[in-house]
């Protein structure tokens, strides 16, 4: 497991769809050593915090060897960052890496917190708008990582797996239940009672099992 780029960059006002749009999606390798916080990477931004950043969502994580997929999809080659991912990793994949699971990297202790929810935006910075539903389709969607303990951080800084989350649901299994088996009532009890999910997930699955109920 290695860090193969820290990204970073600030929210910025595009045109889109004919209107402006604030978004931080825009993220830039670094080769600087930055700060991370409980709450965000130093020198990064968020445009809109109601559904980025803050202690769940600090770090977002996307898995270089999803690039190549992505790069034979959009025919061109694509540059580190290009997912509006703080950190672009390398042996962190979906079908291995589990909620709860804890890292450090260097003095930094992170937590994976949830896997990451496409959105709009990404279709916008890689001008491909079916690029949230495939992701969701391939499941090669990333996470992210809530901060346990603060430092500094740089691609250079070594990773190490701490500890694996005893629930043992995978990233791979959360998108599963989230996009396709959305009438698991098993399914979204499990991801409902995973300690470590972030609390927006874990309400979305309380209030589908609401609606399986009824």
């Amino acid at each position: 497991m290695e860090i193969v780029s820290v990204n970073v960059g600030k929210p910025q006002t595009i045109q889109y769809q004919g209107k402006e749009l604030v978004t931080g999606i825009y993220k830039f390798p670094v080769s600087s050593s930055l700060y991370v916080s409980k709450t965000q990477l130093d020198g990064d931004g968020q445009a809109d915090l109601t559904v980025h950043g803050g202690v769940d969502k600090a770090l977002c994580v996307y898995p270089e060897e999803h690039y190549a997929y992505w790069e034979g999809v959009l025919g061109r080659k694509l540059e580190a960052g290009a997912f509006g991912e703080n950190l672009t990793v390398r042996g962190f994949l979906e079908a291995e890496v589990c909620i709860g699971d804890i890292y450090a990297i260097d003095d930094v202790i992170v937590q994976v917190s949830q896997p990451r929810q496409p959105c709009f935006k990404v279709a916008k910075r890689l001008e491909w708008v079916q690029t949230p539903l495939q992701m969701q389709e391939t499941g090669f969607t990333g996470f992210y990582f809530r901060v346990l303990q603060e430092g500094f951080i740089s691609k250079e800084s070594r990773v190490k797996l701490v500890a694996k989350d005893e629930a043992g649901v995978t990233l791979a299994y959360a998108n599963q239940i989230k996009y396709h088996d959305k009438k698991s009532k098993d399914g979204a009890q499990r991801l409902a009672e995973t300690k470590a999910l972030s609390e927006s997930w874990k309400k979305s699955f309380e209030k589908r099992l609401a609606e399986l109920a009824t």
